[in-house]
């Protein structure tokens, strides 16, 4: 499937890389915003989708290496789509890295 992500905003300020993008329209969730910080995710937030989940996902990842989500979160399917939102934070991920 190809990426149909779109990448709002990229951005450097005191060395935090900031990124918000728009996931495929194949997910629930309608925005990605994060903080790229030495190599780590921070402040990973999502507009729509799992609310829950999408919170959960936002704690377990903070401060976590950008390596750690590739590897477990890629290629998670949702609902038989072919992605979902973790993934679209992966796909997202590889482009700007």
């Amino acid at each position: 499937m190809p990426d149909d992500f779109h990448i709002l905003r990229d951005s450097v300020q005191d060395g935090v890389r900031h990124i918000t993008a728009v996931p495929s329209a194949l997910v629930c969730s309608s925005l990605i915003d994060f903080d790229l910080v030495d190599g780590t995710i921070r402040n990973l937030r999502y507009t729509g989708g799992c609310h829950g989940n999408l919170q959960a996902l936002g704690a377990l990842l903070e401060g976590q290496p950008v390596d750690f989500a590739l590897d477990r979160l890629s290629g998670i399917n949702c609902k038989a789509r072919g992605t979902s939102c973790s993934d679209q934070l992966t796909r997202i991920l590889r482009a700007v890295l």
